[in-house]
């Protein structure tokens, strides 16, 4: 089984809102037609639905199964952190920095989408445009329809500078805003509904994933609704999901005899080694590992372009020396990396389940 490596000249999720905002001469052929070149444009993001998971359940999402379109890749690692920052600023993850849901920066693990290492709130010692400062969305400074709580948060700023925020606190909030924005002549507007990968994680790909998935399709057809004549709706996501259950696999202890520290999350662990313990714990991850996940270097990482073509200086020193990222539907255990509640569906790897995702339009 290889790794789903993104084209990132081609159908990947940072390219998908520069399509929009810029539009080239010709359509991509990637692109759905009812997204290329409409008077007004929403860009919805669904977080944690994957392709793989909208197929198995059409039943359920008749407005979804009336779009037009097909699946895309999302960035490495397939995680909230890093898809949304190539989502928002338009490239790839080696350009851009946020190349992780936890961090290495100087030393320190940064939770970015807290924005907390262990000492607590990091927005002083690690200063949000520090880690990455491109404008957002090509500088076009759209509305941009998110939850109100994330306003002033490091990550919003860190991936949202210069927007203009419109806070919703409940679904049909979110739908309102959008339709204020339309109303307003906006031409861009960018929309983030975070539900379906708050209930996989808790609860896993069964009934309250399934309830989620057709919550989230009455939204969708909300939005469909509110589109004024020549505007179009465009769906896509970050990445998809991974049932494991409580498959939690502890890293071998002849590997953390080399281990430094632990970044990155379950699916997607960075190790970093010890002084002069590179190449021991490469064998010992290979030795231990190598049938369970893809156990890569950092330069091979680098060179199989699982970032992107361009890696800065910045995004390579925030990498581990040896990367596992899992093939299983298993998460490698890292007693730092805790939560309120042990998450049942998880992503971060490059296999399908978690790397396809909808690219999906409909003009009114």
């Amino acid at each position: 089984m290889q790794p789903f490596i993104p084209d990132y000249d081609g159908p990947c999720l940072s390219n998908v809102a520069p399509v929009l905002l810029e539009p080239p001469q010709e359509r991509p052929a990637w692109l759905p037609p009812a997204a290329f070149r409409p008077q007004q444009v929403v860009l919805l993001a669904l977080d944690g639905l994957g392709w793989d998971q909208l197929t198995e359940r059409k039943a359920l999402t008749p407005a979804l199964r009336s779009l037009d379109g097909g699946p895309i890749l999302t960035v490495a690692p397939s995680t909230t952190a890093t898809a949304l920052s190539s989502l928002a600023l338009g490239c790839p993850p080696g350009e851009h920095g946020v190349v992780g849901y936890r961090i290495n920066v100087r030393g320190d693990v940064l939770n970015v989408l807290r924005w907390q290492t262990p000492a607590g709130d990091a927005r002083v010692g690690i200063p949000p445009a520090g880690i990455q400062s491109r404008p957002a969305f090509l500088g076009h400074r759209p509305v941009v329809v998110t939850r109100a709580e994330f306003a002033g948060t490091g990550f919003t700023a860190a991936h949202l500078s210069d927007v203009r925020l419109v806070g919703w606190r409940v679904p049909s909030t979110l739908v309102t805003e959008v339709k204020h924005a339309l109303a307003a002549g906006e031409r861009f507007v960018y929309a983030y509904y975070d539900g379906i990968d708050k209930v996989a994680h808790e609860y896993g790909l069964s009934d309250h994933y399934d309830a989620e998935l057709r919550a989230v399709d009455h939204l969708v057809a909300d939005l469909i609704d509110a589109l004024p004549p020549g505007a179009a709706l465009v769906v896509t996501s970050d990445h998809g999901q991974v049932d494991i259950g409580d498959a939690i696999v502890p890293i071998h202890q002849d590997v953390m005899a080399h281990v430094e520290l632990l970044s990155g999350e379950g699916r997607f662990r960075w190790l970093h080694a010890r002084p002069g313990a590179q190449q021991a714990l490469l064998a010992a991850a290979t030795r231990h590992h190598g049938e369970q996940a893809w156990v890569r270097t950092r330069d091979q990482v680098v060179d199989e372009e699982w970032f992107g073509p361009k890696v800065s200086d910045a995004a390579a020193s925030r990498f581990g020396d040896v990367a596992l990222a899992a093939i299983d539907p298993i998460a490698f255990e890292d007693p730092a990396d805790t939560g309120p509640y042990r998450l049942r569906a998880r992503h971060g790897s490059l296999t399908g389940a978690e790397m396809r995702i909808p690219l999906l339009a409909v003009r009114a």
